[in-house]
């Protein structure tokens, strides 16, 4: 009998889209076998969304999920290969499952999440629930990614634009805790979700990037006649003014508010928004449906 190898482990699970543990059982149960590996996992049920596998999933939906006493947080990122699922009430319904069982997740990574047993069905893990809905909806799907956030001291907010395409969770520490100043941290949210900061503070920015905009700033001086001719400490001031003004758009300066004789301090946010750095597939909706009738 065949070895049952990492290798083909990893390459049953590409074709299937099936489970790790699942691939491993399916190879072991028929001798290594390939195409019946394949075969068994079909007839399993764990194989539905192996013809869908390679196709582009660049929609989607972000959901966020607090904890009850609001100090732990969790966004998450589920694609799926066209807007008009994204809508769908059934893939959303299964998004805000996916958030639930990230909120409460051990696992670190993604590729671990997707290991772990179902919450909804313990029969079933993470991954096999996906190929099961992917089966149900019609569409390739994907868990993207997720990232918690715990507030042990202060609390979470959470703030979702235009119906899913972009999530905002802030880690805010006070030392109280009101309504008035969870809307407060939920406006900043909004403002996270507008301007696309990259940083929370000034200090998170490596001192490599300032190095390499002042010298983008200066070539750039230097390429003007008018700006080249003026004195050292100008342009160093000019350089300064720049630098400053370009980091009001990238960072999310630490924020000290007094309200209700409460003191609060934005530690932390993580900001998703569906399908970015992803290719979306442009596709001709005739030629789409010339192509099904033909096959």
């Amino acid at each position: 009998m065949a070895e049952v190898t990492a290798a083909l482990v990893k390459e049953l699970r590409e074709l299937t889209g099936a489970g790790m543990m699942d691939c491993k059982k399916a190879l072991a149960a028929v001798g290594a076998d390939m195409d019946k590996a394949v075969d068994y996992l079909r007839e399993k049920g764990l194989a539905g969304a192996q013809k869908k596998a390679g196709r582009i999933a660049a929609e989607g939906v972000v959901d966020t999920k607090l904890s009850d006493n609001g100090k732990d947080g969790v966004i998450v990122e589920v694609n799926a290969e066209t807007d008009f699922v994204a809508k769908n009430e059934k893939f959303r319904n299964y998004v805000k499952e996916v958030a639930l069982q990230a909120l409460t997740t051990a696992s670190a990574g993604i590729d671990a999440f997707m290991d772990e047993p179902w919450a909804g069905d313990t029969s079933l893990t993470v991954a096999q629930k996906l190929s099961s809905m992917i089966a149900i909806i019609g569409e390739n799907m994907h868990i993207r990614r997720f990232e918690k956030i715990n507030a042990s001291e202060g609390f979470v907010e959470t703030y979702i634009h235009a119906g899913g395409k972009i999530g905002v969770l802030l880690q805010v520490a006070s030392n109280v805790d009101n309504p008035a100043l969870h809307e407060m941290a939920r406006n900043i949210c909004m403002q996270i979700a507008a301007l696309k900061p990259l940083y929370t503070s000034r200090d998170e920015v490596s001192a490599e990037y300032i190095e390499k905009e002042k010298e983008i700033l200066l070539a750039q001086i230097k390429n003007d006649p008018k700006e080249a001719s003026k004195p050292e400490k100008v342009i160093e001031g000019m350089i300064q003014g720049r630098i400053s003004k370009e980091l009001k758009d990238i960072v999310l300066l630490d924020q000290v508010a007094k309200e209700n004789n409460a003191n609060i301090v934005i530690q932390k946010f993580v900001r998703f928004e569906t399908g970015e750095g992803l290719e979306k597939k442009s596709e001709n909706f005739a030629e789409e449906v010339a192509k099904q009738m033909q096959g």
